[in-house]
C-alpha cells in the first residue's frame, strides 16, 4: 500500500521562543510552499482555542510551553481534533519525555539542535508520507529496551524479518515510496506492498511512521 502522503495545506506552530518561532515558519513556509496557511501561537492555551476554529493539517509542538508541557497539547488534540497530526520540535532529548510524547500521539520528534536543511529535510519526509524521528531520538529510545534473547522462540522465528523486508523497511525508514523502493529494488509495487504489509503485520503497527518508530525500538533499524 501506497504511503499517506501529507499535504503541508495547514499548519500550526506552538513555540514560546521567539527565535525558534520565527525559524520554524520560514523553514514551514519554504518546504509547504507560499500558498499554504502557516501560524504560530506561543503557549498551549492559544493552540488549543486556534484548533478550535480552524482545521489544521500537522501541529510542530515544543515540550516546554509557558502554560504547560507540550505532551498535554498533543493528547488533547488526539480527542478533539485527531484530524491534526503533531511532531515534536523541541530542546528537550529525555527519554521519559520522547516516550510520553510518542505514547500520547505525536507522529514524530525531532530537536532544535538539528540545522535548517535536516529539519527541513524531516518535513519533505513527513510530506511524502515517511516517518519525522531524528536519529539521536532513536538512539535514546533503544537504551531503554532490554537486549532481545539469543535463542527465539518459534513466535519469534515466525514474525522475524526477512532479509528482502528488512531492506524494504530501510527504504521506508528513509522516506522512499512505494514505486521509489520498487525502482530501487527493481521489484514489482505488488511484490513491494507485499513486503509492507508483512512488515506491518510481523510488528504489529499499522502505518510507516509506527513501522520505523517499532522497528528502531527493537534494534531492527539503527
Amino acid at each position: 500500500m501506497e504511503p499517506q502522503s501529507m499535504v503541508l495545506a495547514s499548519v500550526l506552530i506552538v513555540e514560546d521562543d521567539d527565535s525558534a518561532q520565527r525559524r520554524l515558519l520560514r523553514l514551514t513556509s519554504e518546504v509547504a510552499g507560499h500558498d499554504a496557511q502557516v501560524e504560530a501561537v506561543s503557549d498551549l492555551s492559544a493552540a488549543r482555542l486556534r484548533m478550535s476554529t480552524q482545521s489544521f493539517v500537522l501541529a510542530l509542538v515544543d515540550m516546554q510551553l509557558p502554560d504547560g508541557n507540550g505532551v498535554e497539547l498533543i493528547a488533547w488534540m488526539q480527542r478533539h481534533v485527531p484530524q491534526t497530526q503533531a511532531v515534536v520540535v523541541s530542546a528537550w532529548a529525555e527519554e521519559d519525555a520522547i516516550l510520553a510524547a510518542i505514547r500520547a500521539g505525536a507522529i514524530g520528534y525531532l530537536l532544535k539542535s538539528s540545522d535548517d536543511a535536516e529539519l527541513a529535510m524531516f518535513l519533505r519526509i513527513l510530506q511524502r508520507g515517511g516517518a519525522a524521528i531524528d536519529p539521536v531520538i532513536a538512539r535514546r529510545i533503544l537504551t531503554l529496551l532490554p537486549q532481545a534473547a539469543a535463542t527465539p522462540t518459534p513466535e519469534e522465528n515466525e514474525n522475524r524479518l526477512t532479509a528482502r523486508e528488512s531492506e524494504v523497511l530501510g527504504l521506508v525508514a528513509r522516506g522512499l515510496s512505494n514505486r521509489e523502493i520498487a525502482e530501487a529494488t527493481q521489484l514489482s509495487r505488488l511484490t513491494i506492498e507485499s513486503h509492507t504489509r508483512n512488515i506491518y503485520r510481523k510488528l504489529a503497527v499499522g502505518s510507516r511512521t509506527e513501522a520505523v518508530f517499532e522497528a528502531r525500538s527493537i534494534g531492527l533499524l539503527t
